[in-house]
């Protein structure tokens, strides 16, 4: 599928994998709409091609809305990488873990993936087919703790995992209006958050991947997004992006 004279959603879009990959759909000619909460929006970089809009992902009527300032031209990609990943052990030292905490992350990281994808994949059923009744795909941003959760990730594990579970189900309901749905399940990436913390801490974190020993980069993030988009006979899968990582318990 090609990009050029299409709109393109990326939520998360301020920062990170998000921004990386706004980026990169709108360097391809798509008309990219990068969704992310208003505070994060203010610090986003000006980049041709890409617009900011101020929304809540687990806010059906905020995602509506937003989705509808995507239509002048046909919607044909969605990619989902607005999250939060903090973390609480199950059993504490200052007890259970707490209910509100998990239902949260679930709330951003999966409810939220569902909410757009759903409303936009409504918008992108209205368009034109292209070949093979292709209209459009949504990737979805899973991460590799769906598989190897670590000691405080139950929530985030969660949530992940029920995105990785969403995947062939969606790409299966989708399939009658040529909406094709991917994941991509990254391992430790050089974000924001990462950027908080040392250079010793983030070394340490590196020298456990086999190859390449580095961290990901956002922009290898969006390369693969890119591959995805264009790749038409990709469908239901889910791509792990980890250097061949495989996260010990903690």
């Amino acid at each position: 599928m090609q990009l050029n004279d299409t709109a393109a959603i990326v939520t998360g879009g301020a920062s990170g994998l998000g921004a990386a990959t706004a980026a990169a759909l709108a360097a391809k000619g798509a008309q990219v709409f990068a969704f992310d909460l208003p505070q994060a929006i203010e610090d986003a970089p000006e980049v041709a091609g890409v617009t900011y809009v101020g929304v809540d992902v687990t806010d059906p009527e905020q995602v509506a809305a937003a989705v509808a300032t995507a239509s002048d031209v046909p919607l044909r990609t969605v990619v989902n990488c607005a999250g939060i990943g903090p973390s609480m052990r199950i059993l504490g030292r200052k007890g259970p873990h707490d209910l509100a905490f998990y239902a949260k992350v679930v709330q951003v990281n999966l409810i939220g993936t569902f909410n757009v994808m759903t409303l936009a994949a409504e918008q992108i059923a209205q368009t034109e087919p292209l070949a093979d009744g292709a209209r459009g795909v949504v990737i979805n941003t899973a991460s590799i703790a769906a598989y190897d959760g670590q000691v405080g990730q139950a929530a985030y594990a969660s949530s992940k995992g029920g995105v990785v579970g969403l995947t062939l189900p969606a790409a299966r309901d989708l399939a009658q209006f040529g909406i094709r749905v991917l994941t991509i399940a990254p391992g430790i990436i050089e974000t924001p958050m990462l950027a908080t913390v040392s250079e010793e801490f983030r070394a340490g974190l590196a020298a456990g991947v086999p190859f390449p020993q580095r961290l990901g980069r956002p922009q290898e993030y969006a390369q693969l997004a890119l591959a995805m988009v264009e790749h038409d006979y990709l469908n239901g899968e889910v791509v792990r992006m980890d250097g061949a990582l495989r996260m010990a318990p903690r």
